[in-house]
């Protein structure tokens, strides 16, 4: 039976929470009749923050991490070195990557792994990008930190024909992340040592 709503207006904001990953129509209500509750400063500044999120966050020029300048902080840092690009799948790995504190390189991220069955094909990811960083030098390895499912394999093996040209040294993290597990589910401690343990990459 079709939930029937007092309102259009709690109807329309059900609707739209109910589009977020992982929240059904149930939890979606109780969400809105949360917000309803709540002072309106505070639901002004949730919505606020959500659309600045939106139309004030950048994507680094340099490895495609979120951030809020045209270079991300991990780029800028001249402390970091900068011989070392971890390959990365989405956002969330760098943060787990970065929580290991086990990795003082830097990153690029790909936005995503070739996956046929969901129509991702190479043209798709940042790769492109990836090889020019590599091509202008300085670069001495670069570690594909990709989730060890068919689809992380495939876009390793992928990478490591478009980089076979520049002669830099490839490895991959360490199998102590078990076979389809996902990056950003590993525990830091598992994924650190994954890092440290990494090894050369074999196709």
């Amino acid at each position: 039976m079709e939930q029937q709503y007092p309102s259009t207006l709690l109807e329309q904001a059900v609707q739209e929470l109910a589009t977020l990953p992982g929240i059904g129509r149930k939890t979606a209500l109780r969400l809105a009749l949360h917000l309803l509750r709540r002072d309106t400063e505070e639901v002004d500044k949730l919505g606020n923050a959500i659309i600045r999120l939106k139309h004030e966050v950048k994507y680094c020029s340099v490895c495609h991490n979120i951030s809020d300048s045209e270079v991300c902080p991990i780029c800028a840092d001249k402390r970091r070195d900068g011989s070392m690009i971890c390959v990365v799948e989405n956002i969330q790995d760098v943060m787990a990557v970065e929580n290991t504190q086990q990795f003082n390189g830097l990153y690029h991220v790909l936005g995503g792994i070739i996956s046929p069955m969901d129509g991702i094909g190479p043209g798709d990811i940042e790769v492109d990008s990836l090889v020019k960083r590599v091509e202008q030098g300085g670069i001495d390895e670069v570690i594909l930190a990709l989730s060890s499912t068919m689809e992380g394999d495939t876009t390793n093996f992928y990478i490591s024909r478009r980089l076979d040209h520049t002669g830099v040294k490839l490895s991959v993290i360490a199998r102590g992340i078990s076979v389809g597990d996902e990056l950003e589910y590993t525990d830091e401690v598992t994924l650190g040592r994954s890092i440290l343990n990494r090894t050369p990459l074999k196709v």
